[in-house]
Order: C-alpha cells, then structure tokens, then sequence
C-alpha cells in the first residue's frame, strides 16, 4: 500500500440556516448590519460551520454536530470561532495544517458583497493563510429562496511540515 502520510487531503462542509429578524448577522467572524440573522443553538455562522466540518472531514475527524451538539448548553449562543479554533487543534495534534479554502455563500440576503473582503480576510486570518489562499463567493438564488444561507466549504489540507 502507497505511504500516504503526506498526501495532501481534501474536505467538504455544508451548512444551512434559517434567517430570522432580529438575530445578530455573523459570517465568517464578521458581523454584518443585516435585519436578518442566521437562528442556530450557537451564533449561527454557517461560513464557520461548514468551513469547520470540512476541515473536520479532511483530518477524518468526528463532524461539528457531533463534538458541539445543538443540545449542549455549553455551546448555547457560542462563538463559532471556538469550534473553528478547536477543529484547527485537533489538525494540528494529527501533523495537518491547512492549505487553501474555497467557500460559497448562496443567499439573498444580507448581501455578501459589501462585506466579502473583510470575511475574507477573517477567515484567512483565523486559517493563518495568506490571502490568496482563502476565496469567498456570494451568490443569490434570484429570489428563489430568501429565507435561509446556505454555505459549502472545500479546504485542502495537508503535514504542518510542508
């Protein structure tokens, strides 16, 4: 069998919310000026959720569900920033590190564009990337769907040494 200790490895996230009025707007660390908001147990930042169970997926590591469940009061209005900085943790205790991320927000509001730099730049920052290792997408659904985000992750991932 082929040594594959270090081959880089590849994850897929996806997450979902429902927007409600009122809630606060945080995507990928930033908070937005938004009516609406992502409901969730945690903070609702869909942009960390599933960028954290991709990188989860490609370490082969348990998914967000299952180590921050939705019905553990600890993780009741919990920054998101904490499961992404863990997920990072336990990569690191495994010799991996990550490499790039590409995500894609589809949603009709709040509108991405005007904040896409600055979640951008949060991301690569909590990812400790350089920039261009980290893109965002915002897409609509033409007013198919305006209650709810939407967010896929995919991050390439591989040895701390590399």
């Amino acid at each position: 069998m082929t040594d594959l200790r270090h081959a880089p490895r590849v994850g897929l996230g996806w997450d979902r919310h429902r927007l409600e009025p009122g809630r606060r707007c945080v995507l990928g660390g930033v908070e937005i000026a938004s009516e609406l908001g992502p409901a969730g147990h945690s903070d609702g930042d869909a942009v960390l959720h599933a960028l954290t169970d991709a990188l989860l997926g490609a370490a082969g590591l348990d998914d967000l569900g299952s180590l921050f469940p939705d019905h553990d009061p600890a993780w009741k209005d919990a920054d998101s920033t904490t499961f992404l900085r863990e997920a990072l943790r336990r990569l690191a205790g495994l010799g991996l590190r990550p490499l790039s991320a590409d995500l894609v927000v589809v949603c009709d509001r709040p509108r991405l564009a005007p904040a896409r730099q600055a979640v951008r730049g949060s991301l690569a920052g909590l990812l400790g990337l350089p920039l261009d290792r980290v893109n965002l997408k915002g897409k609509t659904t033409e007013g198919g769907d305006a209650g709810r985000i939407d967010v896929q992750a995919v991050v390439l991932v591989g040895p701390s040494e590399a």
